[in-house]
């Protein structure tokens, strides 16, 4: 017999389709206003930042002092934190170059990078962006604390006066930290503080500038010394903070007594490393003593011996204003210690020659005792204007000077450092030959030091290139002994 199957009565099953019909007019209404009750409502900030300057809208320098506040449970590791400070070019996208340095943080200068960007789709307010990132180095924010002021510099390259009036970032009156939501701050990547100059903020994340994770800043190398002089003046507070000392002091060598800041200058050069700024040391003189400028830059610590000491260096065969044939002395060289511990060693770059030889020549020298004049040198005797990669490498009680890759001089045995030592650029004016004004340029783009490793000239320049890629133009992690 066949069997029958009974239909359900409707009444079971309507109650049931009208139900599934509600539930899904309620979804449907409060995914509808889910982004209305959201942006009433926001998730709490993972982080949020401060800013504060002390600068007016027309100034040499823009002056951004930045806090990052960790509103997490959890800490928060500084490298996976990014920030943006927006600006508009003063003479259009592009143009001029621009520079940044960091002059002080509660972790230290030599952990945190920057550099410029320029957009593609420029707003009104911003086509520039100054990003900082941060390496391991840095550490980390405990829930609820905050980096304490990360104090920077950026400054156009030919040292003309920036009008921040158009600057999105900046805000005239804000002389004490407040939230800041137009300086904004990525976590790995994603925006999560504030609102970029499109309107993007952290709800759209995905969409806008933030979006695409910077790479992670590497951790500053041990024992090493970079610098590519991004620096205001000879008066610019962040190259003391960096740890350099302009000399003012009496003395010689040259004409006694006329050591003076006047000489030292980071100009913009089309030659230096990627187009930036260089240290000039100018000597000067109208053939007087009185009217006598010569100029130094130096560590103001000493703390270097053994390893690789870098510079790229311009040496002028002529004078950049007046009649040439002084007896110029363009050197980079260390010095440290008196008495028996005395340590020199020299690269001294004469033109015109000096002390009754001729020039153009190039002295490398290794100092025992100044008092006896106890050295061991020898003379590279042709022109070296333009730029150069000099080196000295100290190694096992063994010194040797290096250009542009080919050994030139070698000492060891007693003519080795016995002590730790300073590093020093001089420009200097053996004598005054005769009358007149003229002023002499030498030129400096980058030093390296590395306390560790006797490298090649095509190693510090792949180290250096690197560095620069990153956004790294100052970091010194040297300890001194």
């Amino acid at each position: 017999m066949a069997s029958t199957r009974r239909r359900p009565p409707r009444r079971r099953i309507w109650p049931t389709i009208r139900l599934l019909l509600l539930t899904a007019v309620v979804a449907a209404g409060a995914t509808a206003l889910y982004p209305v009750w959201k942006s009433a409502d926001p998730d709490p900030p993972d982080l949020l930042v401060r800013y504060r300057t002390d600068t007016p809208a027309t100034s040499a320098v823009a002056k951004p002092s930045l806090e990052v506040f960790n509103k997490t449970d959890e800490p928060l590791p500084l490298s996976d934190v990014s920030l943006r400070y927006w600006f508009t070019a003063d003479d259009g996208a592009g143009s001029p170059g621009y520079a940044f340095n960091c002059v002080n943080a509660v972790f230290g200068c030599s952990h945190l990078a920057g550099r410029v960007v320029k957009l593609d789709r420029p707003t009104d307010t911003a086509d520039h962006y100054l990003e900082i990132r941060f390496s391991e180095a840095a550490g980390s924010l405990e829930p609820g604390a905050n980096s304490k002021g990360i104090d920077l510099q950026l400054f156009r390259t030919d040292h003309k006066e920036l009008e921040q009036s158009d600057d999105r970032s900046f805000d005239a009156g804000t002389t004490s930290y407040e939230e800041a939501e137009k300086v904004t701050a990525y976590k790995r990547g994603v925006l999560a503080w504030g609102e970029e100059p499109d309107g993007t903020e952290p709800a759209d994340a995905g969409k806008g500038a933030g979006a695409a994770a910077p790479d992670p800043l590497p951790a500053a190398p041990d024992g090493v010394l970079f610098d590519t002089f991004d620096y205001l003046g000879a008066k610019d507070p962040a190259l003391f903070k960096h740890g350099w000392l302009v000399r003012t002091s009496e003395g010689g060598p040259g004409i006694e007594d006329t050591w003076s800041a006047d000489g030292v200058t980071f100009p913009g050069d089309e030659e230096a490393l990627e187009g930036g700024q260089v240290l000039q040391l100018r000597a000067r003189t109208d053939g007087t003593e009185a009217g006598t400028r010569q100029a130094s830059l130096g560590t103001a610590a000493s703390k270097f011996r053994e390893g690789t000491y870098a510079a790229r260096i311009r040496f002028s065969d002529e004078p950049t204003t007046g009649e040439k044939g002084d007896h110029v002395n363009q050197t980079f060289y260390t010095i440290g210690g008196k008495g028996s511990a005395y340590s020199e060693l020299d690269n001294e770059y004469m033109p015109n020659g000096g002390w009754g030889r001729p020039g153009p020549k190039l002295d490398t020298v290794t100092w025992y005792d100044h008092r006896t004049n106890d050295r061991v040198y020898t003379t590279t005797d042709k022109s070296l204007a333009g730029w150069h990669t000099v080196m000295i490498r100290v190694k096992d009680d063994a010194v040797s000077y290096w250009l542009d890759g080919e050994k030139l001089f070698a000492s060891n045995g007693k003519y080795s450092p016995r002590t730790d030592m300073s590093v020093n650029f001089n420009h200097w004016f053996v004598d005054l030959p005769f009358k007149g004004d003229r002023a002499w340029d030498m030129k400096v783009d980058w030093l390296y030091y590395n306390a560790n490793d006797t490298l090649s000239a095509e190693q510090v320049q792949e180290r250096v290139e690197g560095f620069t890629d990153e956004g790294m133009n100052y970091f010194d992690t040297v300890r001194g002994s």
